[in-house]
C-alpha cells in the first residue's frame, strides 16, 4: 500500500493519539471509578434530565454521583440511589433536590445539608425531596398568564 501524503497519514495519528488519551483520562476520572464510598437513597417526583454519572454536590462541591435512576412502582415515584464518597457526612434531616447548571445546564443532585447530629448511613434514604422543575411548564404558564389566559 503505497502512502499518498505522509502529512495527512501523520495528523491522522496525532488525532487518534490524542482521542486514546482522552478516553483514558475519562475513565480514570468517571464517577464510578472512585474507590470507597456508601450509597444513600432518594425518591423524588421527578428526576427529568438526571442519569447515571450525574454529580451529586454539598454547596457546589462534587461528592459522589447519582448511581442508578428506577421507578419505585408502589409510589409512582423516580428512586435514585446516590454513591456518596466516604468521609462525607450526611445528617438525617438533610434534603435533596434536583437542579442545572444555568437555564439549559446539566442537571444533578444538591444535597443541603440538615442540623442533626444523627448521620445516615449506606442504604438510608433522605426523605426531604424537591423533584426537577420542567421549564417548558413554566415558560408555557407565563404565557398562557400574560396573554390573558390566567384565573378565570
Amino acid at each position: 500500500m503505497k502512502i499518498e501524503n505522509p502529512f495527512e497519514t501523520l495528523v491522522g495519528a496525532v488525532v487518534v493519539a490524542v482521542a486514546v488519551g482522552f478516553a483514558l483520562y475519562a475513565s480514570n476520572s468517571s464517577p464510578g471509578s472512585s474507590a470507597g464510598g456508601y450509597d444513600l437513597i432518594a425518591e423524588f417526583r421527578s428526576v427529568e434530565g438526571v442519569t447515571p454519572g450525574a454529580d451529586v454536590r454539598i454547596a457546589g462541591v462534587r461528592v459522589g454521583s447519582v448511581k442508578q435512576v428506577s421507578l419505585n412502582q408502589e409510589r409512582a415515584r423516580a428512586r435514585v440511589i446516590l454513591a456518596v464518597e466516604n468521609g462525607v457526612l450526611v445528617p438525617e434531616d438533610s434534603s435533596a433536590k434536583i437542579a442545572s447548571d444555568g437555564l439549559l445546564g446539566s442537571a444533578y443532585l444538591s444535597i443541603e445539608p440538615g442540623v442533626s447530629d444523627i448521620l445516615l448511613e449506606g442504604g438510608e434514604e433522605i426523605e426531604l425531596t424537591q423533584g426537577s422543575v420542567n421549564f417548558m411548564d413554566l415558560i408555557a404558564r407565563a404565557i398562557h398568564t400574560t396573554a390573558g389566559g390566567g384565573a378565570e
